[in-house]
């Protein structure tokens, strides 16, 4: 059972008096139970990326201030939905209600120990994936949600209840969406992101175990309609936590403000342009080898390396199935498709095998002078990759560097291909395409925790044939 130590008019007090003005929305330490990004995309299909940049005081002693890059990857189909980092499935019984059961990356807790001083000798406290359930109301006098999430990823093992209020202005482009979060968490989520064992106890940092208790925070969420597609994010969150967190000898007492920038990209929805009854699929079958570890991605695009990894040959097999979401931008040679699909990785008994899930918007520039002779597209695609197990070229490259590894990374998608019904006079095959990718998997240089903080990756440079059916 939960124990919940209430200190409500200390803290609600302490948030009241120290918003003064604050513009918009999400912290780590503030788990909203309503996702700050849930109704960027609202068409049925709709699917979206972008980037914000995230700023905040760190709860630990000598912390200093945090910045962090956080990927988006939005997409809102009729039951499954994804909101950077969350992933789910929706049910929305009527116009006032919506359910929604998930996975969510929780972004708690300190990276590589030796950072800051005043965690030195302590066991890393790492990200872990919560399955939350989230229940929604919402009506003309504002919006209330209720979640529970409980860590799934053998972390903490810590459980949470939040209750949020949000109400929703807007005036033209522009819209504000204040809210105040009440979040009850149990004693296994504090005693492991704020506690100190007794392994780790030292002369001023004796052990200690907050146990249960209840964190407030209040938010102000912002967006603003550039054009009918961009949209500029600005937000700002400030957070008190419970009296016995505060007195924990590793956290810095007072409110703990954040705020974050950024902008996310609209790219519509995939039912609009297959109104016509028009349905198309892009089929697309790859095989590829990894590359060699000095053959990273900046060096294969410009053409200064394409050697594989003769040491340890491991390969890829997989199936990318995509879906147009736009085609001619603007009247340009340009189309952008949805993919998602499956890769199996070959270790070659370096290690056990794995499977990569893969999804990711991609745009195709076709514009090129031989065009109207042999139809080439130039490819680049850019979302999500979540190893079940990180391969083998991953682990060895960052176990030699003394890094993290992350089952979760960016995914990029390069590639060049021509028609091959161009290039054999088949008018049939000619939305048929062979040609050359690489699929790259990194942690953006370390400067995600989304993506486990990591810095570096893997290269795989592969052949495929691509089908439009």
């Amino acid at each position: 059972m939960l124990s919940f130590a209430l200190h409500r008019n200390k803290t609600l007090r302490h948030v009241a008096l120290s918003v003064l003005g604050l513009s918009a929305v999400w912290s780590v330490q503030a788990q909203t139970a309503a996702s700050p990004f849930s109704d960027l995309i609202t068409e049925p299909g709709g699917a979206g990326l972008g980037f914000v940049t995230r700023f905040e005081s760190s709860p630990y002693v000598g912390g200093g201030t945090r910045q962090d890059l956080l990927p988006l990857y939005l997409y809102e189909g009729e039951h499954v939905s994804m909101q950077a980092n969350r992933i789910g499935i929706k049910f929305t019984p009527s116009t006032e209600q919506r359910f929604d059961v998930y996975f969510k990356r929780r972004l708690e807790g300190f990276p590589e120990a030796g950072k800051v001083a005043s965690l030195n000798g302590m066991e890393v406290r790492n990200t872990g994936v919560d399955l939350g359930f989230t229940y929604r109301y919402e009506q003309p006098w504002g919006t209330l949600y209720a979640s529970i999430l409980h860590d799934v990823s053998n972390t903490s093992n810590g459980t949470e209840l939040a209750l949020e209020y949000a109400y929703e202005w807007r005036s033209g482009r522009l819209s504000l969406r204040p809210s105040l979060n009440v979040s009850l968490r149990d004693s296994k989520l504090n005693n492991y992101y704020y506690g100190v064992r007794a392994n780790e106890a030292i002369a001023g940092r004796p052990a200690y175990a907050p146990g249960s208790g209840t964190n407030v925070s209040l938010n102000l969420y912002s967006t603003y309609e550039l054009t009918e597609r961009w949209r500029l994010l600005a937000g700002a969150s400030v957070t008190s936590f419970d009296g016995k967190v505060q007195d924990s000898p590793i956290v810095r007492r007072g409110l703990q403000p954040s705020f974050f920038v950024g902008a996310a990209y609209d790219f519509g929805s995939y039912k609009k342009l297959w109104s016509d009854e028009r349905t198309p699929t892009y089929v697309r079958v790859l095989y590829g080898r990894a590359s060699d570890d000095g053959c990273h991605l900046a060096r294969i695009l410009t053409f200064k390396c394409a050697d594989l990894d003769k040491v340890n040959p491991t390969s890829i097999t997989g199936v990318h199935i995509g879906k147009p979401f736009i085609e001619k931008l603007n009247g340009w040679p340009l189309d952008f498709v949805g993919y998602a699909g499956l890769v199996y990785h070959n270790d070659r008994n370096l290690q056990a095998n794995g499977i990569q899930a893969d999804l990711f918007m991609k745009a195709y520039y076709y514009g090129l002078p031989w065009n109207h002779k042999v139809k080439t597209r130039l490819g680049w695609g850019l979302g999500v990759s979540f190893a079940n197990r990180v391969p083998y070229t991953e682990a060895s490259s960052q176990a030699a560097r003394d890094r993290p590894t992350s089952r979760l990374l960016n995914y990029l998608d390069p590639t060049i291909d021509v028609s091959l019904g161009d290039l054999i006079g088949s008018p049939g095959l000619k939305e048929t395409y062979i040609g050359l990718g690489v699929s790259h998997r990194s942690g953006i240089f370390g400067s995600s925790r989304l993506l486990g903080d990591v810095n570096g990756g893997s290269n795989y440079i592969y052949t495929y044939l691509e089908m439009k059916i």
